[in-house]
């Protein structure tokens, strides 16, 4: 019975860490490569670009397939 209230417990807290809900373009300043993240970035190492929040993953995937910056390297 403790293990089924452990493992309960650490779904509840580990779903909600894994389920992001927003998704950001953003590009590396120095070497100019594109990626996609989960969290905004609050660096000066990274800037967002294309159309800022995606709402999943694959609209962010498309996304960066269309902005100029991503696609000129």
């Amino acid at each position: 019975m403790k293990k089924i209230v452990a493992a309960t417990l650490l779904v509840a807290f580990v779903t909600p860490a894994l389920a992001a809900d927003e998704f950001y373009v953003v590009q590396d300043v120095k070497t100019k490569k594109c990626t996609i993240v989960d969290k905004k970035p609050t660096t000066t190492e990274t800037t967002v670009v294309g159309n800022g929040v995606y709402k999943t993953r694959v609209e962010a995937e498309t996304g960066m397939k269309s902005v100029k910056v991503c696609t000129t390297n």
